[in-house]
């Protein structure tokens, strides 16, 4: 009797081009290798519109499948081997406050665009879409706030606080052009919440959601590690906060930790502020030659709920199992909020 890795590999031999398994940098290793494609967030929905494949199997978080079934073709199925595995940051924007929060700030007559992080979900993505907003991640956010402050007159970033504080920095907006909504919005009704008064002349309004992950990396780990290894550089993902990302040498999405890993002299270490599964693999890929370790432990639950049992069991159940979809509803609007990233960003 075949063992699980034995059907991912039989089945992928079948299958041929009928078949594409994509997987986030945040994948452990044993899924990674099965992998077809491999990338960040902007990656991977790049890749999408191009694959001929009619199976897509997503290893990632469910908002990643989502966006897959928003930009796939009509003849073309997504799947993912555990449509639990949410993500925490994604879940603090729920689509009916920030539509009622968008219509609260612009009761004053301002023009309000929406920017949302694409670790949300399709139903926000539509209202943003709605609203003639877009989409970012971590790797343009700096090209899409520009593109989205050109728009109107104030950006509503979503969900996380962090990226739109940092990205605000490199921009250089002064903290008085910023407002920090107050958390009631994520889980109270925004009427209580959002005053339009407060957010007058206000340039950014952020959302207060955040990384339960990233928000784990401290400014004493940074301090450690410069302690311990004061010739050693420090990067970190901008989903950490702004006195963290302030203090490290570098930031920007998992390819930016990438490249930078590789372009490290021999001989150099590294601290890696992100998901534990990548910096253990940059730390595997460079062994021999510079050293790469984790600023902190940190390991995303949900990531992790992607296991090669669970990618065996859904390879041998596509033709029966029901594909991730987003209704048409939904998907229009959102699709044309993707659309608007990927245009930008082409």
């Amino acid at each position: 009797m075949e063992n699980s890795e034995q059907t991912i590999a039989r089945i992928k031999s079948e299958m041929g081009g009928r078949l594409s398994i994509l997987g986030h940098h945040y994948q452990t290793d044993d899924v990674i290798r099965f992998t077809d494609i491999q990338g960040d967030s902007l990656e991977l929905a790049r890749k999408i519109t191009g694959l001929k494949a009619e199976h897509i199997v997503f290893c990632g978080v469910y908002f990643m499948a989502e966006s897959a079934a928003i930009l796939c073709r009509e003849d073309q199925k997504i799947h993912i081997p555990d449509i639990t595995a949410s993500c925490p940051m994604a879940d603090m924007a729920e689509a009916g406050r920030v539509r009622k929060t968008l219509d609260i700030l612009q009761e004053s007559g301002r023009k309000i665009i929406p920017l949302t992080y694409v670790n949300s979900s399709a139903a926000v993505k539509a209202v943003v879409g709605e609203f003639d907003g877009s989409v970012c991640t971590s790797a343009n956010a700096r090209t899409m706030l520009e593109w989205a402050l050109k728009q109107g007159d104030a950006v509503l970033f979503l969900p996380d606080k962090q990226l739109g504080s940092n990205t605000a920095n490199a921009l250089g907006m002064p903290e008085n052009e910023r407002l920090l909504l107050p958390v009631g919005v994520m889980d109270g009704d925004p009427a209580l919440h959002v005053d339009p008064a407060s957010a007058g002349g206000k340039r950014l309004i952020l959302w207060p959601g955040f990384c339960p992950i990233h928000e784990e990396f401290t400014l004493d780990a940074v301090r450690a590690a410069r302690a311990h290894d004061p010739s050693a550089r420090i990067v970190v993902h901008p989903e950490c906060t702004p006195e963290v990302v302030g203090e490290s040498d570098g930031n920007g999405s998992t390819t930016y930790l990438i490249k930078y890993a590789e372009e490290a002299p021999d001989g150099a270490t590294v601290y890696v502020g992100t998901e534990e599964n990548l910096v253990n693999r940059l730390a595997a890929r460079h062994a021999g030659t510079k050293t790469v370790k984790p600023l902190r432990s940190s390991l995303c639950a949900d990531m992790g709920k992607i296991t090669v049992d669970k990618l065996a069991h859904t390879l041998q159940n596509l033709g029966s199992a029901t594909p991730v979809t987003v209704s048409d509803d939904i998907r229009k609007p959102a699709r044309l909020a993707l659309k608007r990233m990927l245009d930008v960003c082409s």
